[in-house]
């Protein structure tokens, strides 16, 4: 690591953690990486690898003038970001949305980081913070190491918020029974490396439907003792907790129908549908869209098989859960993502309180740039509101949320949505307004990039 500099400590290699020590790393600033894993792992990592997938496999949306998170993806690649590059060379079919090939995408984001010279990689667990340190990224993510999140409620005062996170199950393809599941995206919709037909539909009648829910209901369920009062993320509820608040709860939400024709029975309508998504390259491993649950292992087994087209479903992975953990940063962090106690330390990722993937990536983009620019004398240049990292920024820091009046700030992890955006200022059409906002925020991104190269030169 040959530089005048003195290096920036990133602490931990998932999606935030690398996406930071990219952005400082390509700004000609030292850092030097820690991450625990394989040395420790977490309940919920498989690898060592650097921004392993624990749930999904979907980047969700990738249209860009019609979705917030589509949007962040665009904003993203012009930002030069890593994860992007890296999820739209391991992309796979799916539909509208960017659903990657997980070990591929995480085999070329550790290689990535490996290769770059200005990086120095630690496999070790950071349990305290070095007193020596003047610059740190903390994106130790939702399963923060125990030891670590003491340090830092110790720090700041209050006690970390919590929620449990849901994992979906994989399928092996040829165990699905295509004599009675299709191909179909829904509407028949193209997308990055997409068909029209990437998504595996799995029908169920009305009747089908009803004993499916009443299993769920009825299934023997995991048991949290000691955490039994932390709420989940409304994006990642059970599938069983989403059928506790409703009976027809489903079907408006995974299972809806819409979209979708039974290319085995045109002439019938599915009350409900399963969704089953590519999870990797070869296309042999297909996970259950939405399927999140706390099931007992053997209780997924039985219940899943009892779907039309899974009753010999081979499992490559059953559901699970974990325990996620998130700051009240509109509280705690000022603008530029820095612990107001300790300025030394910034945040980035999930930890936050940004939820998804992309989101998180995208929060340790703007922390890697905010403490390079730090680094090199610079004043941290904070990105328009108006673009989604603006947006979700403005989130997390309580920027939005001035105008509500005084009293306890709810603070809960969020996606980016078009609710976070300043509003347009003009009257719009309804079906214009979103890409009306998207233009908005491409434009002044654009301009953004471009006083920022200005100032550079």
């Amino acid at each position: 690591m040959a530089s005048s500099l003195d290096p920036i400590h990133v602490i931990g290699g998932g999606l935030a953690g690398s996406e930071a020590t990219w952005q400082i790393a390509r700004r000609g600033v030292p850092v030097v990486l820690h991450e625990m894993r394989p040395g420790r792992s977490t309940a919920a990592h498989k690898t060592g690898q650097f921004a392993e997938l624990v749930c999904s496999n979907s980047f969700r949306s990738d249209e860009a003038a019609a979705s917030a998170v589509g949007l962040l993806h665009a904003e993203m690649r012009r930002l030069g970001s890593l994860v992007m590059q890296a999820a739209d060379a391991h992309k796979l079919p799916a539909g509208g949305a960017l659903a990657v090939d997980r070990d591929g995408f995480s085999e070329a984001i550790t290689a990535a980081l490996e290769r770059e010279p200005l990086v120095e990689i630690r496999r070790e667990e950071i349990s305290a913070l070095p007193p020596e340190w003047d610059s740190v990224v903390i994106a130790t993510g939702p399963l923060t190491s125990p030891a670590l999140a003491e340090a830092i409620c110790a720090l700041t005062g209050e006690a970390a918020l919590a929620f449990y996170d849901a994992i979906a199950p994989i399928v092996h393809r040829d165990s699905i029974d295509f004599d009675i599941a299709w191909f179909q995206s829904r509407y028949d919709k193209t997308g990055p490396a997409g068909s029209g037909a990437d998504y595996v539909n799995c029908p169920l009648t009305r009747a089908q439907y009803g004993d499916f829910v009443e299993a769920l209901l009825s299934g023997e369920k995991v048991t949290f003792r000691e955490f039994e009062s932390t709420p989940y993320f409304d994006g990642c509820l059970p599938i069983e907790v989403m059928a506790e608040r409703g009976r027809e709860t489903l079907r408006h939400g995974p299972m809806k129908p819409f979209g979708l024709t039974d290319r085995h029975q045109p002439g019938v309508k599915p009350y409900a549908v399963v969704q089953l998504r590519q999870d990797n390259r070869l296309g042999t491993l297909f996970n259950m869209v939405g399927f999140q649950t706390k099931l007992k292992h053997g209780e997924q087994i039985r219940i899943f098989r009892g779907i039309p087209g899974l009753g010999n479903a081979e499992f490559a992975r059953l559901g699970g859960l974990h325990r996620n953990t998130f700051l009240n940063s509109p509280k705690l962090l000022d603008e530029t993502l820095r612990l107001k106690a300790m300025p030394r330390l910034r945040f980035a990722g999930q930890i936050t309180g940004c939820e998804g993937y992309v989101e998180s990536a995208a929060i340790g983009l703007l922390a890697g740039s905010f403490a390079a620019a730090e680094r090199l004398g610079e004043r941290p240049r904070l990105p328009p509101p108006t673009t989604a990292h603006g947006a979700l920024l403005g989130h997390i820091t309580g920027g939005h949320f001035e105008t509500i009046e005084s009293g306890p700030r709810s603070f809960q992890p969020m996606n980016v949505n078009f609710g976070l955006f300043p509003p347009l200022g003009r009257s719009t059409r309804r079906d214009a307004k979103k890409p009306a906002l998207c233009a908005r925020a491409l434009a002044d991104l654009d301009s953004w990039i471009a006083s920022d190269r200005h100032a550079a030169e």
